[in-house]
């Protein structure tokens, strides 16, 4: 990013987070106010700096604030560290795009493939989904043939009854394609981003919050064609050789009627898919 982008887009987060930043959290009367979230004066107060000086910040006229500055500004929003570490990326120099075609990793290819009763998947930074066990396509079969994750959710109907809580997967996706990106200028991302938010009011929306939240370990509840509903621990696992790439695993109890089910959807599949 150029110093001419970095202004913006720093200036776009801090309003975003500002607006969803609580007053009485930092013990400020709420009083009268035409908009939700701190005022600009109250986020200088809070951060240490003048108000004339966090406007400029927020205009996309000052691109250079100090990391002690960064710090504050932190602060002052209640920013956790993932959001925290992506505001610091928002004001630091330009890195060079990378721009090479993403591909499992082929250790990760051979580890998802040694897992026949588990289903698996790999997903890259733009959640496009690179490869998958025989099981993992068989619980994703309701994608047909979309192979980007996020399109999927927003674009597919069927999403909506295979996830039974849709709102907080696709919400937490969004979260986490953000902190997966931090060059907001990136041409994918953009390509991407701008589909979306012109196809899906919510994307759209949850992209306005500008929600920087990496996936972790939960539980999901699924409703799927042909085994009905089950109930699946879910582990987002990165890994160092192929840092882009996330394995994504999900499990069932011993025993449980999630177990069961997933034996009878492993008895439709023969062949690997990815």
């Amino acid at each position: 990013m150029t110093d001419r982008q970095v202004g913006p887009r720093l200036g776009e987060f801090l309003r975003a987070r500002r607006a969803l930043t609580r007053p009485e959290r930092h013990g400020i009367p709420a009083g009268d106010r035409r908009t939700p979230g701190l005022r600009r004066d109250e986020v200088a107060l809070l951060a240490g700096v003048s108000t004339d000086y966090y406007v400029r910040l927020e205009q996309g006229r000052d691109t250079h604030p100090s990391p002690r500055v960064l710090e504050a500004l932190a602060e002052a929003l209640l920013l956790d560290e993932e959001a925290a570490a992506y505001l610091r990326g928002l004001a630091a120099p330009p890195q060079p795009r990378r721009r090479k075609a993403e591909r499992a990793a082929p250790g990760l290819v051979s580890l998802l493939h040694a897992w026949p009763g588990t289903p698996a998947l790999v997903y890259g930074r733009y959640f496009d989904l690179l490869a998958a066990n025989a099981l993992g396509t068989a619980l994703f079969s309701w994608l047909d043939g979309e192979r980007n994750l996020l399109r999927g959710i927003f674009l597919t109907p069927q999403a909506r009854v295979f996830y039974q809580d849709w709102e907080r997967i696709a919400e937490g996706c969004v979260a986490a394609l953000r902190a997966a990106n931090p060059d907001p200028d990136d041409p994918r991302l953009a390509d991407l981003v701008g589909e979306l938010a012109v196809r899906s009011p919510a994307f759209a929306g949850w992209w306005g919050r500008h929600d920087v939240r990496a996936k972790t370990a939960t539980v999901k509840h699924f409703r799927h064609p042909a085994v009905g509903e089950l109930t699946l621990a879910f582990e987002n696992l990165t890994v160092t050789s192929a840092p882009d790439q996330h394995l994504v695993v999900y499990h069932a109890e011993p025993g449980s009627a999630a177990a069961r089910a997933l034996e009878l959807l492993a008895g439709h599949t023969r062949t690997p898919a990815g």
